[in-house]
């Protein structure tokens, strides 16, 4: 009874800025962690940032310093902020959320990030 609806992907240069945004919907739900996961093509899927309810952040290495996550609690978003971005960021990003007291898993369908050189 949750869907994500992801937006922001498209073509970038290199150095330039993207911001994603996912919205959950739907009803009687309450939201835990909220994330963004990403996954190039031949690679596997990885962690790129999290943050739960309360705030707390973290990011795999490669993007400290460079993308920043944030959520609304209110509107049941998260964004992900994304600047200084490189050709190596190139993957499809999935939004992901936890729900309710057992963390049940939800996944967005995917928006394609493409960062040219």
């Amino acid at each position: 009874q949750v869907q994500l609806v992801e937006s922001g992907g498209g073509l970038v240069q290199a150095g330039g800025s993207l911001r994603l945004s996912c919205a959950a919907s739907g009803s009687g739900f309450s939201i835990n962690a909220m994330g963004w996961y990403r996954q190039a093509p031949g690679k596997q899927r990885e962690l790129v940032a999290r943050i739960t309810r309360g705030g707390i952040t973290n990011y795999t290495d490669s993007v400290k310093g460079r993308f920043t996550i944030s959520r609304d609690n209110a509107k049941n978003t998260v964004l992900l902020q994304m600047n200084s971005l490189k050709p190596e960021d190139t993957a499809v990003y999935y939004c992901h959320v936890a729900i309710g007291a057992y963390f049940r898993d939800y996944w967005g369908q995917g928006t394609q990030v493409t960062v040219s050189s």
